[in-house]
């Protein structure tokens, strides 16, 4: 009997501020604002994002992260011994960071998670949270160092410290854990670096038993990155295929993905434009034919840098796009909603 693979989808990450989002955060900033209103109205907002995922048939849904200034700052404003300097630029992106400095070893003060998947386990119903976690590695070297300790015993600490967090999550009821590495997709990335991250990630994982997936996004890691990428303790690895579509598949063609299951960022999150849905279409042929069991599709990034609107769009074009290839080329899309009404 033939075997049909199972297509799911989820979007990588945050989403862009409505303009309702963006006076909320405005008005906190100038005073004009008391908290409490300020975290009924982004929960509103929030809910409004969370809907659209549901509604659109994706497995995971964020919360859209409206209120997280950058990928760390909600992290590092939970730690001790870290402090937050200048702005520097996110990559390639017109969006900027708040650069971590680390002090001393970091020791954790509150977490960031478990009251947010309390606050919208409800209204994420069918569908299940998913939790997104910078990087250790990204963390060590995308901030300062000003902690007396060696890279490598100030990425374990992060480990540590996340891993936590990751345990918090799962036990306020998170349906996976994301852990997002872009600084691997760097080609000045050693392979002593990747060996790291390796370590590091897998250390995360360890303590949590609900799925987990490693995420690489803004280029193709380099193959002998790559190749510790797949050795890591995840059961998904995410990568941004739209970059580079071709080196995406000589790289897959070459290497596999070892017992890993792949998520696609095949939606473009960094343009405006709807996406081509042949090209898209017959990346995840060329796809099925190396993995036939479990396929995801993703966003190729973050929300950050297009507008509210088109967030939104690009995230039914997500679900709609998936359960039609589904359709075509007989595959099954999984979609929470239908399950639900199967019961």
């Amino acid at each position: 009997m033939k075997n049909v693979v199972k297509l799911w989808g989820a979007v990588l990450g945050g989403y862009p501020r409505s303009i309702h989002a963006r006076h909320e955060m405005r008005d906190l900033e100038k005073g004009e604002s008391t908290y409490l209103d300020h975290e009924i109205n982004i929960a509103l907002i929030s809910s409004a994002v969370i809907g659209s995922q549901v509604a659109s048939g994706l497995r995971y849904v964020t919360d859209g992260m409206l209120d997280f200034h950058d990928i760390f700052r909600p992290f590092l404003e939970s730690w001790r011994n870290v402090s937050i300097t200048g702005l520097l630029r996110y990559f390639d992106n017109n969006f900027f960071y708040r650069i971590p400095v680390f002090t001393a070893e970091p020791d954790i003060e509150s977490f960031v998670w478990p009251k947010r998947i309390r606050a919208y386990s409800k209204a994420a119903y069918p569908s299940a949270i998913k939790v997104v976690i910078p990087g250790p590695l990204s963390l060590v070297l995308m901030g300062k160092n000003q902690s007396g300790l060696s890279k490598e015993d100030l990425a374990y600490s992060i480990s540590s410290i996340l891993a936590m967090e990751a345990e918090k999550a799962e036990k306020a009821g998170a349906g996976i854990i994301q852990i997002d590495e872009p600084i691997l997709s760097d080609h000045e990335i050693t392979k002593e670096d990747a060996d790291l991250a390796k370590d590091l990630i897998s250390n995360i994982v360890k303590r949590v038993n609900i799925p987990t997936t490693l995420s690489v996004y803004f280029d193709i890691p380099k193959k002998e990155v790559y190749e510790k990428l797949i050795d890591t303790k995840v059961k998904y690895l995410s990568l941004d295929v739209m970059d580079s579509p071709s080196r995406f598949l000589d790289l897959i063609k070459s290497q596999g993905f070892s017992d890993k299951k792949p998520v696609l960022g095949l939606i473009d999150a960094r343009r405006i434009l709807d996406d081509d849905y042949s090209k898209i279409k017959e990346i995840l042929i060329n796809i099925i034919k190396i993995e036939n069991e479990e396929i995801g599709v993703t966003t190729t990034t973050w929300f950050d840098v297009i507008p509210y609107n088109f967030a939104i769009r690009k995230t039914y074009l997500l679900g709609s796009y998936l359960e039609k290839i589904a359709n075509e080329l007989n595959a099954e899309f999984i979609n929470p909603i239908k399950e639900v009404e199967k019961q």
